[in-house]
């Protein structure tokens, strides 16, 4: 911690990789491919597709993630709601379709790939689309109740959310073949 009692921003950046390390290796991988899907940062088909079931997976999450701009602007101020219903009815239709790919397994790899998808101001929804997604009858029950068991009652339950946005966006790292690197 600095002197004024906030915490410097490097440590802050240093949590959010270590909390992305904590999840599984297929949940990291999901949430990068997923970021890359929703920037544009990469070729994702190139990168991320290893077969036919994936690159159809990554085309539907591409039509999905066209959303996004669109929900970043709809992120409601307050709790009126006449805000609610337009902005909550995609983003659980959204959060569904992740949910089903069986890779964000807890409500925190959901919260962190949807804080950088969407932004800090989304924060005070995500228990609510996560909930709502995760009971949904696509989803096979033993997978509603892992799902829904994963949410903490503090997540569930907070009386205030961050604004502070997220500084650590994970991406695709090569690896790097030890024996021709020491070369």
């Amino acid at each position: 911690m600095s002197g004024n009692g906030k915490a410097p921003d490097g440590s802050i950046t240093l949590a959010e990789m270590r909390e992305f390390a904590s999840f599984p290796a297929a949940t990291q991988r999901y949430i990068r491919r997923s970021l890359d899907v929703a920037f544009h940062r990469s070729d994702v088909m190139e990168l991320w597709s290893r077969d036919v079931v994936e690159a159809a997976s990554i085309r539907a999450q591409a039509r999905i993630y066209e959303r996004i701009p669109e929900l970043k602007a709809m992120i409601p101020d307050d709790s009126g709601l006449e805000q609610v219903e337009p902005f909550m009815a995609p983003l659980i239709s959204m959060s569904a379709f992740d949910l089903a790919q069986d890779r964000l397994t807890s409500f925190s790899a959901f919260r962190f790939l949807y804080e950088r998808l969407l932004g800090a101001g989304a924060r005070p929804w995500l228990p609510g689309a996560f909930c709502a997604a995760a009971s949904l009858p696509n989803l096979h029950p033993d997978k509603r109740r892992a799902l829904l068991q994963s949410i903490s009652e503090a997540a569930a339950t907070a009386i205030g959310w961050s604004n502070r946005e997220p500084s650590f966006y994970p991406e695709w790292v090569e690896k790097v073949d030890i024996d021709s690197a020491a070369s």
